[in-house]
């Protein structure tokens, strides 16, 4: 009896606008204004100077009105470029750490945005150890989990479809979660030495166990990690300490007792998301994957002494070193990009696939999805603020295919919201990480290669590689919250 099931499909993601003229944004409609009111009463006294002021503000507005494929404004681009030069000539593209280093004596702490973290141990309600990463320069405080996803292999569509739903459930109930700040999911691929399936074999084998079965036990420990891949799941959840009433903000126990009480919870709402067993990570293991992250050539040697324990002191790399367009740690040499537009149209469930999975030209690589969700008052603001926006570019004279269809999606999102639909902004990071700069360009092109399949577009994080590389770890880095611009003229440029 054939199945009527019908594979369900997914999309409309909104990139807010800013209601300005063209694409040129609030701040800059604003700027192109104001400057025709001076320029029109300059005409009025003397033409002369009016034109030279007409001239002046063309020139102020064109890096504003050109942008590239990634909606990037030249003003923008020359604005990184700049700063990249200011903080080169002043050395911030280098770190240097142990004893020939400027950070405390015979520490290896981790460079730039990191450099002030801590790692501190608690207690969840149910009593299980978990590390909390804490940021005392924006005040969050990050619980680690690490899964065990199931995967899609062998099973039925409809059970996928399932998981999707609850995934989606489990990112609308964050908006809801009293001081959740952001939340990532980070998969990572990477080599299996096979120092685990040699310790599991180690544990369980029996001593009487005939001759046979050892030399078949030796020869599958022996051949099975050549050519596999270890595939890590880790989903980070990210508080603000600030106080939900005004007041200072919260200590350092009293966010870890708050946060402790929480993981259960969490950690349970991911059981039906296809997830897996979800525990906290410890400080052991979070400062274990970070040093592996930056020095991929520890990993052997961290494997095969999980007695022992690593300090968040030295998770960092010895050395680190940034370019424009990739960044240098110990034996690494990595590349990070950033989506500039999510898929279009609609898409199936298994759209990332091929983003996630491994890929030979590539010794480790990394996608984060960042999460950044929205209280139910904020998203009901947000989606009718933006129905607002688009039905204003809409209203112009020269309307665009894509304007009509805009319009078309803020309605959907609105009713979705106003039906009880979460709010999340989201982003992707993709690091790929190789052992020499000769396999850079095999790297990239490999990426280049798989972004289409995904249908998102991709864009080298130049000029702030460090930054994007600590992003795409699993600690709790929400980007925005250390920039220097102003979030309000962020949004409305």
């Amino acid at each position: 009896m054939a199945s009527d099931y019908r594979e369900p499909t997914y999309g409309n993601w909104r990139k807010p606008i800013s209601p300005g003229i063209g694409r040129l944004g609030l701040i800059g409609t604003m700027i192109l204004m104001g400057g025709l009111v001076i320029v029109t009463i300059v005409a009025m006294v003397s033409l002369l100077p009016g034109l030279i002021g007409a001239a002046g503000l063309g020139l102020i507005m064109l890096p504003l009105a050109i942008q590239d494929r990634h909606g990037r404004s030249a003003l923008q681009a020359i604005t990184a470029r700049v700063a990249w030069w200011s903080g080169r000539s002043q050395g911030w593209h280098l770190y240097r750490s142990g004893p020939l280093g400027v950070t405390a004596f015979g520490s290896y702490r981790l460079p730039g945005l990191l450099a002030a973290s801590r790692l501190v141990e608690a207690r969840d309600s149910y009593g299980r150890p978990f590390a909390l990463v804490v940021v005392p320069s924006t005040g969050h405080y990050t619980a680690v989990f690490e899964c065990n996803a199931d995967g899609a292999a062998l099973v039925d569509q409809e059970q996928i479809d399932t998981w999707v739903a609850y995934w989606g459930h489990w990112l609308a109930s964050l908006g809801s979660e009293p001081g959740m700040a952001a939340a990532s999911v980070t998969i990572e691929t990477a080599p299996d030495l096979g120092h685990r399936l040699q310790e599991e074999v180690d544990a369980n084998i029996d001593p009487n166990a005939p001759d046979l079965a050892r030399a078949a036990l030796e020869e599958i420990v022996w051949s099975y990690p050549r050519g596999s891949a270890r595939v890590s799941t880790r989903i980070a959840v990210t508080y603000s300490a600030a106080s939900r009433h005004g007041g200072k903000r919260r200590s350092q126990d009293e966010m870890a007792r708050e946060i402790g009480t929480r993981l259960p919870g969490l950690t349970s709402g991911l059981g039906m998301t296809g997830a897996g067993a979800a525990r906290p990570m410890t400080a052991d293991q979070l400062a274990r994957a970070v040093r592996t992250a930056y020095n991929p050539d520890s990993q052997s040697d961290l494997e095969a002494t999980e007695g022992q324990e690593t300090r968040w002191e030295d998770a960092g790399p010895v050395a680190a070193q940034e370019f424009w367009d990739h960044y240098v740690h110990d034996g690494g040499q990595s590349i990070t990009w950033g989506m500039s537009e999510a898929p279009r149209g609609e898409v199936l469930s298994n759209v990332m696939t091929g983003m996630v999975s491994p890929h030979h030209d590539i010794a480790r690589k990394r996608v984060t999805f960042l999460y950044r969700p929205y209280t139910p008052a904020s998203a009901a603001h947000i989606v009718e603020r933006d129905r607002k926006d688009t039905r204003f570019r809409l209203n112009g004279a020269a309307t665009a295919a894509r304007d009509e269809v805009a319009v078309a999606s803020s309605d959907q999102s609105a009713l979705e919201e106003a039906r009880g639909a979460g709010l999340t902004r989201f982003a992707m990071l993709v690091t790929a990480t190789v052992r020499s700069a000769e396999e850079l360009p095999l790297a990239a092109a490999a990426v280049d290669t798989l972004a289409p399949s995904a249908r998102v577009q991709l864009r080298r994080m130049y000029g702030s590689q460090a930054s994007a590389f600590a992003a795409a770890l699993p600690l709790g880095v929400v980007l925005p919250d250390h920039l220097q611009v102003p979030a309000v003229v962020r949004e409305a440029m």
